[in-house]
């Protein structure tokens, strides 16, 4: 495989309906989620922008998307994830967002 660039198409307030297939939508997410060991998430000055580095290349994000990632530490479950966005952002009603990343990042491979 040659390194491709993706993007995850999220727009506060969370909208993922562009990066949700019908087949994640069923599909479970970890208790307690956490970046999977095969990804590092970091700050790109570059793509001003962070980014999940894989070995086959990156996954460029936005800040919806790099929120919810930096919380997946394996010690946070998907309410207390919720909790701190809406507390950190001042937003309410983030849940079945959160849930919908979660799914997709998971399918992803990006979570475990």
């Amino acid at each position: 495989m040659h390194a491709e660039h993706s993007s995850v198409a999220i727009q506060p307030p969370l909208t993922l309906s562009s990066v949700i297939t019908s087949d994640t939508t069923m599909s479970a997410y970890p208790e307690k989620p956490k970046l999977s060991k095969l990804f590092r998430l970091q700050w790109e000055e570059t793509q001003n922008n962070y980014v999940l580095l894989y070995p086959e290349g990156m996954v460029k994000l936005n800040q919806s998307a790099a929120e919810i990632l930096k919380r997946c530490d394996g010690e946070r479950d998907c309410a207390a994830i919720v909790s701190d966005l809406e507390t950190t952002f001042g937003m309410q009603n983030l849940l079945a967002d959160v849930e919908e990343f979660l799914r997709t990042a998971d399918a992803q491979g990006w979570i475990r």
